[in-house]
């Protein structure tokens, strides 16, 4: 008889989870809260704007984006089938990463660099005449301590800098207003989160393989899906999954998890009016932190110890929400993403319909939208440059003309216009921020974990002491070390190893990557000063960055 797996949350992690299962010969059922799968992946419909008979024009949690360094979640990509290939063949190359400020026009980051004097030109410009004001002392510092970061063992990055946050690592103080800006302020649009709070052990290797990624030849550092993400992702990967026998089920709400004698011996779940109890061999747990940490009870604890700091990172959270502006006219702005530099609330910006070649916009909505402006808000705390204040406590009407205005104030710079009021069609804010409490802030229904200073010590890994319990989760410990989908897939894929090993299978384990490998010409360099510098680590001595 094939062993029973229930996995309660139908997010990346689950779907992964049951991708890896299925194909392994489990029995698999996943319970899904939400009425649309995929979780933070979730393209969401802005209901009620088609009309004639036309689709609801998509929208999204936030702009989805594969960066080079992913693997894990690319490799199941390429596992899922799309017409005569596999959802892999739907990413599409971004070649641009511009900065926009409110004091100069945009400046072109060449995502994808070809061999060319144009582009050799163009790097040379940015490096030495970028505009930002950044001087030759702020790059060599940054240099140096991507090099320490390169050239630190592992030990050390995870021991060491996990204690220590960004904004302090890099020396911020002690430099220019633009290094601060630029390098101590990028964490905001990364991870949600100020370089004084996220821990150095997660922002150190992503800075420094994104660097690597986006100055190395031939490659897009960054690539986009070809359309909505469910329509090119999620709904080919759940129609695949039920094929080979998921039973994935929406609208499963869970209410607790019932441990007894170090076991879990059910789930109870409420879905169409109806509560009822499942049993399984297996259950994996593939909520974010915020929602697993209500489900840990006392028994819980005192059969499995490690869940314990999931509670203490409960607060651990910070938000990045998408708002989408629909345009009656296709403005492409630049062929990837824009990030606002000055923009209080951290805005990046994809134009989507260039990416989008067999996508037709007509026959969605009324019939009208030519394009579509995603955008990311990362920060919720900083006052606004029109009402002056924060996003969360802001209504709807009101971020939707702070984010117009600060990304207009950002674009239209030295008599150039590139956005102006009469493209906009029509917009929509992420169902996930509520507005329940009219006199207080709004809500997150999906904020997004924070790698905060001295947290990895809190972070269980996939397996627990409980036999038939597991995690995957971006908050469990994994190589990518970050809250996304690629941690996300990754943490499901141990889960699944877990379980493999506890039935002593002989099904092949899934693979399991390194991360950050940096520049792999210097590789074999770089295994020389590390096994220098974990040397001395062991030996309680600082980071030098020499091998003698």
């Amino acid at each position: 008889m094939l062993k029973k797996v229930a996995i309660l949350g139908g997010g990346v992690a689950g779907l992964s989870a049951a991708h890896e299962l299925i194909t392994r010969g489990y029995d698999v059922s996943v319970y899904e809260f939400k009425s649309i799968p995929g979780g933070k992946a979730r393209s969401m419909p802005y209901t009620g704007s088609g009309v004639g008979g036309r689709r609801d024009l998509p929208g999204e949690h936030g702009f989805r984006l594969f960066p080079r360094f992913y693997r894990h979640v690319i490799d199941t990509l390429k596992n899922i089938p799309y017409g005569d290939g596999t959802v892999y063949d739907n990413l599409q190359e971004v070649t641009r990463l511009d900065i926009a400020t409110y004091t100069a026009p945009l400046l072109p980051l060449l995502a994808k660099v070809e061999f060319s004097i144009e582009n050799f030109l163009v790097v040379l410009k940015d490096i030495f005449d970028n505009g930002l004001g950044l001087t030759s002392s702020d790059m060599e510092q940054y240099g140096k301590k991507l090099w320490q970061i390169m050239t630190s063992c592992d030990e050390r990055i995870r021991e060491e800098y996990n204690d220590i946050d960004w904004w302090t690592f890099i020396q911020a103080e002690q430099q220019s207003e633009a290094f601060q800006k630029i390098f101590a302020g990028f964490t905001k649009t990364l991870v949600a989160c100020q370089s004084k709070v996220a821990n150095t052990q997660t922002v150190g290797p992503v800075a420094t393989q994104m660097t690597f990624d986006i100055t190395t030849p031939g490659t897009s550092f960054v690539r986009l899906l070809n359309g909505p993400t469910n329509d090119k992702w999620i709904y080919p990967w759940l129609t695949f999954l039920q094929d080979r026998g998921v039973k994935y089920h929406l609208n499963a709400k869970v209410e607790r998890i019932t441990c007894e004698s170090g076991m879990i011996q059910s789930a109870t779940i409420t879905k169409d009016g109806e509560t009822f109890d499942v049993e399984a061999d297996y259950y994996i747990c593939a909520f974010p932190v915020e929602v697993m940490g209500t489900f840990i009870t006392d028994s819980m604890l005192e059969a499995a110890p490690s869940l314990k700091g999931v509670r203490q990172l409960m607060d651990s959270v910070a938000w990045m929400n998408g708002i989408q502006f629909y345009m009656n006219k296709d403005v492409t702005i630049t062929h990837g993403h824009v990030i606002y530099l000055d923009a209080p609330w951290s805005l990046t910006s994809v134009s989507q319909k260039q990416f989008w070649p067999n996508v037709n916009l007509s026959d969605y909505g009324d019939g009208l939208v030519k394009g579509i402006l995603s955008v990311d808000i990362s920060d919720w705390n900083t006052p606004g440059i029109l009402y002056g204040k924060p996003a969360m406590y802001c209504t709807p009407e009101e971020i939707k003309e702070e984010v117009w205005a600060q990304m207009k104030k950002s674009l239209n710079v030295d008599g150039v216009v590139i956005l102006e009021d009469s493209v906009l069609h029509s917009w929509f804010l992420d169902t996930d921020i509520q507005f329940s409490n009219p006199e207080g802030a709004c809500s997150n229904m999906e904020p997004l974990l924070i790698n905060r200073v001295g947290t990895w010590d809190l972070r269980p890994e996939a397996y627990t002491e409980i036999p038939n319990l597991f995690l995957a989760a971006d908050y469990v410990r994994t190589n990518t070390n970050l809250a996304t989908m690629e941690g996300a897939n990754e943490a499901a894929r141990r889960a699944v190893n877990a379980i493999l090993k506890k039935d002593d299978s002989k099904e092949k384990p899934c693979e399991i990557w390194e991360m950050y490998q940096f520049d792999k010409g210097l590789l074999t360099a770089l295994k020389l000063y590390k096994h220098h510098d974990k040397k001395r680590f062991e030996k309680g001595l600082p980071w030098n960055g020499e091998l003698l």
